[in-house]
């Protein structure tokens, strides 16, 4: 007979499963439009399965961003964003599809998404409730429902880089893993090229355990050299797992980012030319005015991602977003709760917003916020260290405030995902 115990449990693993189709579902259904016409990289990715990089041919005017170089065609997306396509681009090239499938690799991605904060979330000691609210919370009050959802290769890419983000956390903090750490996050800086400054974080949160047992191994040393003429010392020991540690972390994204370099140089003549600069007329374009990364636009995108706030109309729906940025707070009010203060791990907290801080720095540089969009669709990769964060600081008992912040931003969120897919009052 089942104890209580084991009833809850069981009603907890059919909840987490009940969650993780849910978030399927709903993804896939949220958008009966998907823009699976801007299949950049997983036009690439079939042009890699048939054995090769350009394009003789120059691709449909809507996919500006294939750029000439020479007598072929390529596309500025790096080489990590194509390699991820390669298992959907497969299908197509048997015959088996004949488009991007959109809908469902944009469903996929949200529910593997959700497989991993649950695997997060278990990690901690508070009530089922706030762990499960916080999850839907991050999946359907954020604007990465609104812009996954739309599922052209930009979207998708930062869908992938945002998975890769969270199984790198995972793999690094709660379940020590450094091979699949390391894959993870080449998966994540493959599509988001920004992410790899922050290898410098995950290997110290992957190695920092060993900082203490080095010293813990120091005292013993000392004292077992005051008993013993011939101590077996075991410090070299925990410098050469460091040194494993260290190597099975860097494995798969040393070779993506050699790779990456070389992909670079077959295209453009260049280790180190992405090719967004050759997308034609771009660098005419008024917020490129001082080229493509600048600090002189960090004023601006500070404003877009914090402060700029909806628009206004005479009729219904009277409060509409604007379709190429908007504030992430106004947007998803919960956000705000990473403010408070406290933690179980602090450093891990104080680790969290170094990356979050990096980040966001780097975004700001952008001149583009990021074109069509709900909200600020770049910082969708702040939400992982967002997630750790709120993990760490939220008190026992959810407050009323947190419950109308969370239930405030899923409204707003699934209000923003009917306006962009279902009706036309947001127009590009």
């Amino acid at each position: 007979m089942e104890t209580e115990a084991e009833k809850e449990y069981q009603n907890r693993k059919l909840t987490a499963l009940s969650l993780i189709v849910g978030t399927f579902i709903v993804y896939y259904f949220s958008n009966p439009k998907p823009q699976n016409y801007y299949d950049y990289t997983f036009r690439v990715a079939e042009n890699f399965l048939r054995g090769a990089i350009g394009f003789t041919v120059k691709p449909p005017r809507h996919l500006n961003e294939f750029v000439p170089f020479g007598e072929n065609w390529y596309s500025v997306f790096p080489l990590g964003s194509v390699l991820t396509m390669i298992p959907f681009a497969f299908f197509k090239f048997i015959g088996a599809i004949k488009t991007m499938p959109a809908g469902m690799i944009s469903a996929l991605t949200a529910s593997s998404i959700c497989w991993f904060l649950i695997q997060i979330a278990e990690r901690y000691e508070h009530e089922f409730r706030r762990k499960l609210l916080l999850i839907i919370a991050i999946l359907f009050g954020t604007w990465m429902w609104t812009n996954e959802t739309m599922a052209g290769a930009w979207q998708l890419a930062l869908g992938f880089a945002m998975l890769g983000e969270l199984g790198a956390i995972y793999f690094t903090v709660y379940n020590r893993r450094p091979m699949l750490a390391g894959l993870f996050f080449a998966l994540a800086f493959g599509n988001r090229t920004e992410i790899i400054l922050t290898a410098p974080i995950f290997m110290f949160l992957l190695l920092r355990d060993f900082r203490f047992q080095i010293s813990d191994s120091k005292s013993q040393n000392q004292n077992l050299a005051v008993e013993n003429s011939n101590p077996k010392p075991q410090i070299w020991n925990l410098k050469s797992e460091i040194w494993k540690n260290t190597a099975k972390f860097c494995l798969v994204p040393f070779i993506l980012g050699i790779s990456t370099l070389i992909y670079n140089y077959l295209r453009f003549d260049s280790f180190t030319d992405f090719g967004y600069a050759r997308i034609p007329g771009v660098l005419d374009e008024p917020w490129y005015q001082y080229g493509i990364f600048s600090i002189w636009y960090i004023p601006d995108q500070a404003y877009q991602m914090l402060f700029k706030l909806w628009k206004n109309s005479a009729g219904f729906p009277y409060l509409v977003p604007d379709g190429f940025s908007a504030s992430i707070l106004w947007s998803s009010p919960f956000i705000l709760l990473i403010f408070r203060l406290g933690s179980r791990d602090k450093i891990l907290k104080y680790t969290a917003w170094t990356a979050i801080i990096l980040l966001t720095f780097l975004l700001w540089l952008h001149g583009n916020s990021g074109g069509w969009q709900f909200g600020y669709r770049y910082a969708m990769v702040l939400l992982p260290w967002m997630f750790v964060i709120l993990l760490e600081n939220s008190p026992k008992k959810i407050t009323p405030l947190e419950w109308a912040a969370y239930v405030i931003s899923i409204l707003i969120n699934a209000y923003a995902t009917y306006l962009f897919h279902w009706t036309n009052y947001i127009k590009p």
